[in-house]
């Protein structure tokens, strides 16, 4: 083969690998705006910075699409001088950024996929090695590439596609994400999502030293010796089989003013239950209380329908915000981070029974009570 033929097909291979990735990687970050901003949070708590957090919201949006943006131009062959050198600075900022993660493990993972796919830190920084060589492969041989189009033509199709994928971003901010990656999606059985994907197995050995010889041997649990036949314990060897792998939901608890854990009554309550999510009652929309949640919940309890709303707030925080909009319904403390992941609103509203999340709703969107209780509430 001549070296010009193999060129030109690892230059289509480099391109569609890192195109691909690139465009998935900005396309799930992009439909949950608010997921990459509490990643980017953890960014700056991890690096001392918190004083960045008001960018993070505009940085997850901004980088999502500039992601997507160029992962899509890299692929169709849409302006390469400046969409090849954009994804090699990418990958120059990143895959070092990605290395001190790995050792200095500040945070969990990267959400380089957002909660579409979690992968490993290490993980992480190995396919960025990949996705840099890519990146360095086609900048080198951008001008192979030929134009889609005309000059003119491509920077209308550049902008499009950001105007695209910001509009995914917006949507999912003002409603919900239009993708829901997360463990508490509709139709979930949360009790399901709260068991372990994966329990570990292990087996044991111990390590015992003779004491006439001084010789050392591993032993397995059944196959014990005695300090009559002289052996002494020395220490103790495991091998893991198969790792263990957490849950995708953590224990949520639920939690009444006397300190009692609620949430096995109410997320596994045999009949329809209404949970009003607002994670921080200092920073919720509170014309939605007035406007149609006070009103749906009323509706909902004279139907004697369960309805409660959970928060992170404080006890006194709570008392004064019900006041302040006339909240009659039973307000329950959880974890405000375990909320943010239930719903991508505060407030936000689901509706589930016996365990499983049947809707949910931003509070933009919360229906007429007697248009969920005919489409969802059946008898």
């Amino acid at each position: 083969m001549k070296k010009d033929a193999l060129i030109n097909i690892l230059l289509w291979v480099s391109r569609l690998l890192f195109g691909v990735v690139f465009i998935f990687s900005g396309f799930v970050k992009a439909v949950d705006p608010l997921g990459s901003t509490y990643k980017f949070q953890d960014y700056f708590m991890a690096f001392g910075t918190e004083w960045l957090f008001p960018t993070a919201l505009p940085l997850s949006i901004l980088m999502s699409g500039l992601e997507f943006v160029i992962g899509a131009a890299v692929l169709l062959g849409i302006k390469m001088r400046y969409s090849a050198l954009g994804g090699v600075l990418f990958m120059i900022f990143f895959t070092p950024l990605t290395l001190y993660i790995a050792i200095a493990d500040p945070v969990s993972d990267c959400g380089c996929f957002g909660d579409a796919l979690v992968i490993s830190n290490w993980a992480t920084f190995y396919k960025n090695i990949f996705i840099l060589a890519a990146a360095i492969f086609i900048f080198i041989y951008r001008d192979r590439v030929k134009p889609l189009w005309s000059e003119k033509k491509d920077w209308y199709l550049i902008l499009l596609l950001f105007v695209l994928i910001t509009s995914v971003s917006v949507y999912g901010l003002r409603n919900l994400p239009i993708l829901d990656f997360r463990p508490w999606k509709v139709g979930n059985n949360i009790e399901e999502q709260m068991q372990p994907v994966q329990e570990e197995i292990a087996e044991f050995y111990f390590i015992y030293e003779n004491t006439t010889t001084g010789e050392q041997k591993e032993f397995a649990v059944d196959e014990l010796p005695s300090a009559e036949e002289g052996w002494e314990f020395v220490d103790r060897k495991e091998i893991i089989i198969q790792e263990y792998i957490e849950a995708p939901v953590d224990d949520l608890v639920i939690q009444d003013e006397s300190g009692f854990d609620m949430a096995d009554t109410y997320l596994g309550n045999p009949d329809y239950q209404f949970l009003l999510v607002v994670y921080d009652v200092r920073r919720t929309n509170e014309k939605a209380f007035t406007r149609r949640i006070n009103d749906f919940a009323a509706r909902a309890e004279a139907d004697e329908v369960s309805f409660i709303a959970l928060t992170g707030s404080s006890l006194d925080d709570i008392e004064v915000f019900r006041h302040q909009v006339q909240a009659a319904y039973p307000f329950y403390q959880s974890d405000a981070i375990k909320l943010k992941t239930i719903v991508r609103a505060n407030p936000g509203l689901l509706l589930m029974k016996d365990w499983e999340v049947i809707a949910k709703w931003h509070h933009r969107n919360i229906p007429d009570y007697d248009k969920v209780k005919e489409k969802y509430m059946k008898e």
